[in-house]
């Protein structure tokens, strides 16, 4: 468990203030999100597939336009600054970098020109790339032993690996992790949110991740936002949000009589709950 709690009254760094997503001009997938990431935190945007989750990452991002997606209401800031008018090439100059869902090498470079390519925007001269290089190796020592084979020919973890580590070669002060567990067996689950938590703790990274899976998420964050249909139902510390009743059994498949069958969870008191 981490020690430190940082929570959404600590020094904030991103502000995303009741956002409306609109794709096609049509379709409304955001409706009225908040949420905050405090300077040094980890915090979980967690809910099923077709939450939100997603989407209000390429909003942070300005990702959506490539899309046909538009924020229509409410505002973003980071560092109090508004960023939604921004590119997203200079949110990344600002220290905010997205590492994509389904982790997006590129196939035909080798997994250390791939890290590479994440310091492509930094200006501080070779030596403090390669330094940050052999740092990323130090959190990652399978790719260091794989840093000259073609990233295509990586298992699904050591992709993982890769993308959150070209990440962290732009010296980024926040990242957006989009599903960092998916397709990955239990195990490299545990080491990749592990990395997240070392990285967080020894380099001062703040992340926001968004995630299906509640139950690691919730050991490793420090504060969690819940989405249904676009909106926001449930927030706070991530040790109150485990202990919840509604979370335990909406989300772990736990409840005070014991473990119950997903078709029992997505059931029509959930919605009558968090929605009415």
């Amino acid at each position: 468990m981490l020690d430190a709690t940082p929570t959404p009254q600590a020094e904030p760094l991103l502000e995303v203030n009741n956002i409306e997503v609109i794709y096609n001009h049509v379709i409304l997938v955001l409706k009225g999100v908040s949420l905050t990431v405090p300077k040094g935190g980890i915090t979980a945007l967690l809910g099923g597939n077709g939450a939100g989750k997603t989407t209000t990452l390429k909003a942070i991002s300005n990702l959506l336009h490539s899309e046909r997606g538009e924020v229509t209401k409410g505002s973003i800031h980071y560092r109090g600054e508004r960023v939604q008018d921004l590119t997203p090439s200079d949110l990344v100059k600002k220290g905010v970098i997205q590492v994509m869902e389904g982790r997006h090498c590129f196939e035909h470079l080798t997994i250390e020109e791939n890290l590479m390519t994440g310091a492509y925007t930094r200006r501080d001269g070779k030596a403090a790339v390669a330094a940050d290089l052999e740092m990323v190796y130090n959190y990652f020592p399978r790719l260091k032993e794989r840093r000259k084979s073609q990233a295509g020919y990586a298992s699904g973890g050591e992709q993982q690996m890769c993308a959150i580590g070209r990440a962290l070669m732009s010296r980024p002060e926040t990242i957006l992790l989009d599903e960092p567990s998916m397709g990955l067996a239990p195990q490299l689950v545990e080491q990749i949110f592990g990395i997240v938590k070392s990285v967080n703790e020894n380099e001062g990274v703040s992340f926001l991740l968004a995630e299906q899976n509640t139950n690691v998420a919730l050991r490793f964050a420090h504060y969690g936002y819940i989405l249904e249909s676009g909106r926001v139902v449930m927030d706070g510390p991530a040790s109150e949000l485990r202990e919840n009743p509604d979370v335990k059994e909406f989300y772990l498949g736990m409840s005070d009589d014991g473990r119950k069958s997903f078709r029992d969870v997505r059931s029509y008191r959930r919605r009558k709950r968090w929605l009415s």
